[in-house]
């Protein structure tokens, strides 16, 4: 009880994919620090990386499950997460799979009779599902403000269309900032002719978040405050700002256990960045589901190992080794590790030995970098991650392109060993790199300051909470 008040029930559901479903459980956890109930949603084969995620809290944050229907859509068995579809062209099956998901949630909602749903902003059905129990609906994006400013301006003025070639520079109409893009870098569900699954898909979730309540977000209002004011005054969307919410895993155990297992020993790990100086170290992750060929992984071997970096490298789960350069591992011994697998992210991130980090440019590595005060190189390869680029490098000032032209599904643009070494000597050597770290370290206090109490993140989730307080008491 809260005040002689029952206490308010929230139940989240995140998308199926770690990029989704960490940040949810990051999420759940803030708000049963302030007195909250908590469920979370999911399938059987994702339960146990929320589980691990919520660590210490599992015992209060309750985890309910429902069947993925792989079987009646045509997906492989056991294909419940976005890291598992075996091909791009599956993506929409995947899709029309978790639209079937809608009928065992209403009877989770019916049998748990929580206040609020905040459901992930792919199942745009959900606002129809809070509506038939009349409790409010939440979007949950999983991406930043400037992003989605960014997106909505490009899907309502649509300046790709003007131009005469998909190299050609288009400004982002509306948007504060002169952003240029080019053709090339948008979504491939822009730049179709006619409706595709898709952009059918896209439109359906754009029309849920005008009607739903308001919109959550991960990120904080200093970061991106001139985007916060344009989307709720320019593009009417109600949103709260309570992120970083991976800043709620504050002590190394929890650091290292947020999502799947990790393919290193993290106490290893530990171990080997403690023995580096503060700032000598580059991180090189690509995130939960982008690719590389082989070509492209010897490109990355090469240029880490001529730029003279130490370095942590984080490789898709690759069984062959063909891409190494013969003696790589031994002529970069002691200097360098390479993670076959998972890793423990924030951990790495968070360590002074780290001083610079190789990133797809997904929202949670950009907050986590952000959070962690560490300088970028940027190397989008799909969904928002080419705007992401775009705050980090032009409006942050944190780091520097590593020069990526277009975008991908999930094999990512082609990149010279070359690049990656310029790119790398720019972020970590210099009075460029100095002055983009101070930079990120002005910004990691500022994250740091926005959860505490009386932080604007602090704030912002104590009114979404009063907010849903009060609809359900009417």
């Amino acid at each position: 009880m809260d005040g002689g008040c029952p206490k308010l029930h929230i139940m989240f559901f995140p998308y199926l994919a770690h990029g989704h479903m960490i940040p949810t459980a990051d999420m759940a956890r803030q708000f049963i620090a302030r007195g909250v109930r908590a469920t979370i949603v999911t399938t059987p084969l994702n339960a146990p990386t929320i589980s691990r995620t919520i660590g210490k809290d599992k015992d209060i944050i309750n985890i309910r499950t429902i069947k993925f229907p792989c079987a009646e859509v045509g997906l492989p068995e056991g294909c419940e997460n976005a890291e598992l579809i075996p091909s791009p062209s599956m993506v929409p099956i995947f899709i029309k799979a978790t639209a079937k998901l809608q009928g065992p949630l209403e009877q989770l909602l019916h049998h748990d009779n929580p206040d609020c749903l905040i459901a992930s902003a792919f199942f745009p059905w959900a606002n129809d599902s809070a509506a038939k129990f009349k409790i409010p609906r939440l979007v949950f994006h999983g991406t930043g403000v400037f992003a989605l400013c960014a997106s909505e301006c490009v899907r309502l003025y649509e300046p790709h269309k003007n131009v005469s070639s998909d190299s050609e520079p288009f400004v982002i109409p509306h948007l504060p900032g002169e952003i240029k893009m080019t053709r090339m870098v948008l979504p491939d569900y822009f730049k179709s002719d006619g409706e595709t699954e898709l952009t059918r898909a896209m439109e359906a979730v754009k029309e849920s978040e005008v009607t739903s309540f308001g919109v959550v977000v991960n990120s904080f209002y200093e970061l991106e405050h001139v985007y916060a004011d344009y989307y709720n005054k320019v593009q009417g969307r109600k949103a709260w700002y309570i992120g970083p919410v991976s800043l709620c895993s504050r002590d190394g155990e929890e650091k290292g256990k947020r999502g799947k297992q990790a393919s290193i020993d993290e106490g290893e790990c530990l171990k080997w960045l403690h023995s580096k100086k503060p700032n000598t170290v580059v991180y090189v992750c690509f995130g939960s589901l982008a690719n590389f060929g082989e070509d492209q992984l010897k490109e990355i071997a090469t240029g880490l190992e001529a730029s003279g970096q130490q370095f942590i490298w984080v490789v898709r789960g690759s069984e062959r080794e063909e891409w190494l350069p013969e003696g790589f591992e031994r002529r970069t011994e002691g200097r360098g590790i390479i993670i076959r697998g998972w890793a423990p992210q924030v951990l790495i991130l968070d360590h002074e030995a780290v001083g610079g980090f190789v990133t797809h440019c997904g929202w949670n590595s950009t907050l986590e970098a952000v959070s962690a005060g560490v300088p970028m190189v940027t190397w989008p390869v799909s969904a928002e991650q080419f705007y992401n680029e775009k705050l980090v490098t032009e409006l942050l000032k944190i780091g520097v392109p590593v020069g990526v032209k277009k975008w991908a599904r999930v094999v990512g643009d082609s990149i010279t060993s070359n690049a990656l070494e310029k790119a790398l000597n720019r972020i970590m050597v210099g009075e460029e790199a100095e002055a983009m770290r101070n930079r990120a370290h002005k910004l990691a206090q500022m994250a740091t300051t926005a959860v505490k109490e009386e932080g604007t993140s602090y704030s912002h989730l104590t009114d979404l909470i009063q907010d849903l307080r009060s609809y359900s008491m009417r």
